[in-house]
């Protein structure tokens, strides 16, 4: 390192610090929704930040039962213009759908706007704004398209595109360049997305290498930052850094079995961590902040979790 970047480093170092406890306290007393997916009883459960995370405070939620919906593994919220606010929601056991969220509280498979079966145990779901197009990405290595005949009619989606991606496990929209990341085995890729209608396609463009034995796990926006996003992988947890249009990717930890990786506007850090213990190691009963109290829930097998937002804010 060059003595002059050293000395700039050591100068900036007080203001930053100043910076993080600025960050910290406006994540303290900021208050927004958390959602889940709690595989212990199968659900997305959606609670206030700041409340505890009991059965009294749910705010919203989603109940699929079992078989093909077994150990939901992703959940994602996004606005639309003809359905207003929708959940996103994938399933190990095969399975993912979406709900309208609506006035109702406490939503189940009845609910459900529109279901497919994807299989090959996915793990993500994405929507591509304007364009209505749903994208699922499997682990057992494939991401599969679902177009619409018609954008705002969600019972009109169906297969039009499977592309082989090994590992595949998140994939996350980026508004900022209007491309599709997906994150899986040792890489990180992103996609255009050609057509409309049934005639949409991804299109391939360029991946950045993770190194090899680097399973990537999931891919979240930071909110703080519409030039970044957060993965989290076998090794530790990455920032996507997209400024300037020239794509690259840093470690910020080395923290493994990191689950789920999400930051709020306001500078705080939500994760969910494996415990390593059955049965389910990938899970956890506690969802940590970075500036505000960790939330345990007794019993449950939180997996993921997401902040109730549309996109970068």
């Amino acid at each position: 390192m060059e003595r002059r970047t050293l000395l700039l480093g050591l100068a900036a170092a007080p203001a930053a610090a100043l910076l993080g406890q600025q960050q910290a306290q406006a994540a303290a007393s900021a208050n927004y929704y958390v959602g889940t997916t709690e595989q212990t009883q199968n659900k997305v459960l959606v609670f206030a930040k700041n409340k505890a995370f009991t059965d009294a405070n749910r705010h919203w939620s989603f109940s699929p039962g079992g078989g093909a919906w077994a150990n939901l593994s992703d959940v994602k919220f996004r606005a639309t213009e003809a359905q207003g606010w929708i959940a996103l929601m994938a399933a190990s056991g095969g399975k993912a759908g979406i709900v309208n969220i609506g006035s109702e509280k406490d939503t189940e498979l009845n609910d459900l706007a529109w279901s497919a079966t994807p299989g090959g145990n996915p793990h993500a779901i994405e929507r591509v704004p304007g364009n209505g197009s749903v994208i699922v990405a499997s682990s057992d290595g494939k991401l599969t398209v679902y177009a619409p005949s018609s954008v705002g009619n969600l019972g009109s989606l169906a297969k039009v595109q499977t592309i082989d991606y090994a590992g595949a496990h998140g994939v996350l929209w980026d508004p900022t360049y209007e491309l599709l990341w997906v994150v899986g085995k040792n890489r990180v890729s992103h996609y255009a997305v050609t057509g409309s209608k049934r005639a949409t396609r991804l299109k391939y463009a360029a991946h950045f290498s993770l190194g090899s034995g680097n399973l990537g796990h999931d891919l979240q926006p930071d909110y703080s930052n519409r030039q970044k996003m957060l993965l989290t992988a076998t090794k530790g947890v990455y920032e996507l850094l997209t400024d300037g249009g020239s794509f690259r990717t840093r470690q910020i930890s080395t923290e493994r079995s990191v689950k789920s990786y999400v930051k709020h506007s306001s500078g705080e850090v939500i994760s969910v961590k494996g415990d390593g213990t059955q049965p389910r190691e990938w899970a956890n009963k506690t969802v940590r902040f970075s500036a505000s109290p960790d939330r345990t829930r007794s019993g449950a097998q939180f997996y993921k979790a997401r902040i109730w937002t549309t996109a970068f804010q």
